[in-house]
């Protein structure tokens, strides 16, 4: 059997006053006409009204009349009648010789023990030092930009300059051999240019790696490709997204292992085609560069690898990924792989 003993409205009415009365937030229980009941102690504190002054005053007659808004009496009225609800109901209070608080604010109808009786609870919030913090960030942000921005645009110049001053020594030498290691580097110069040039183009957030390498291996055929009717660039790539410092990685990688292809497995002006071709599934991903040249030397001997090389081995590792290169008949093809850690590994670790 269920038996509940009634609370006497007198002894509920004074427990409302209590638990509103000490609330870390601030609340003013209303009536009917607008008149303040009682008022939370973080209420007066928070905007230096004096307690005894609150009880049987109309709201909009606190403090020094800031409270006496048209369009907050207009809202609280439609409440009380059961035509509005004021929710997150934003306003600005100005008092004299003080600055202006931005208030968000609230208003409930109770349902209480006389069906005549009205009450409002209203909670108010001051979201000054918030939206204060929201615009001094958005201004470091906006900030960082320019000058990211800026930082770019000197960078491509920068780059540009020595692409050009590269050029003009590699003229000048009469030495084969220093004028191609200024060509490998005036190549190495571009390359980077041809990165940092898309990369500005996707701001900080992530990049999406198809309409990336499209737009890198578009750089790189016109100003490495005299004839496109000869040679041709294709670009394949699923759907993948990552981050900027990763993608600044893997663009390098694009970038060296394309030129090296320009470079070696054409001669004699002969036709073909580089592919470059990314593909992820989970943390699993390949980025291969695949050429139609004349494939790899029959004999390569045991030289050191050349600067290309050991450029696409160290970004390789810096990405906790492997390097293969095969025969791709004909042709060669070169593929940076990330593979998942073996179970056994994983389970090592993980103990």
């Amino acid at each position: 059997m269920d038996i509940r003993t009634p609370v006497h409205p007198e002894a509920a009415n004074s427990l409302m006053l209590a638990v509103i009365a000490s609330s870390n937030a601030p609340i003013l229980l209303l009536d009917g006409d607008l008149t303040v009941i009682a008022a939370s102690t973080s209420f007066l504190r928070a905007f230096q009204i004096e307690p005894a002054s609150v009880p049987g005053r109309p709201l909009a007659g606190l403090g020094a009349g800031e409270w006496d808004v048209p369009q907050l009496g207009s809202l609280l009225r439609a409440t009380v009648s059961g035509h509005a609800e004021i929710d997150a109901y934003e306003m600005d209070l100005r008092r004299a010789g003080q600055e202006v608080r931005h208030l968000v604010l609230s208003a409930q109808k109770l349902d209480y023990f006389d069906a005549d009786t009205v009450r409002l609870l209203l909670t108010i919030s001051d979201v000054t030092d918030a939206r204060l913090r929201e615009k001094l960030k958005d201004d470091l942000l906006r900030e960082k930009a320019i000058l990211l921005q800026e930082l770019q645009h000197r960078v491509a110049n920068s780059l540009q300059i020595i692409a050009s001053v590269l050029m003009q020594s590699a003229r000048r030498v009469k030495s084969e051999e220093t004028r191609g290691h200024l060509h490998d580097a005036h190549n190495r110069v571009m390359s980077v240019a041809a990165v940092q040039r898309q990369l500005a183009t996707s701001r900080l957030g992530d990049v999406h790696l198809r309409a990336y390498f499209t737009e890198l291996c578009e750089s790189i055929g016109a100003s490495m490709i005299r004839d496109h009717n000869q040679l041709s660039l294709e670009v394949s790539a699923d759907e993948s997204v990552t981050g900027a410092d990763v993608s600044v990685s893997l663009g390098l990688v694009v970038t060296e292992l394309v030129i090296n292809a320009l470079k070696h497995a054409f001669p004699g002006h002969r036709h073909g085609k580089i592919s470059v071709d990314y593909q992820s599934c989970g943390a699993e991903w390949t980025l291969s560069v695949s050429d139609d040249g004349i494939g790899m030397p029959v004999d390569p001997g045991s030289g050191r690898p050349g600067l290309g090389t050991s450029i696409v081995e160290a970004i390789a590792k810096q990405l906790d990924a492997r390097v293969r290169i095969a025969d791709a008949n004909p042709g060669t093809a070169v593929s940076i792989v990330h593979a998942r850690a073996p179970r056994e590994f994983d389970a090592r670790n993980a103990a």
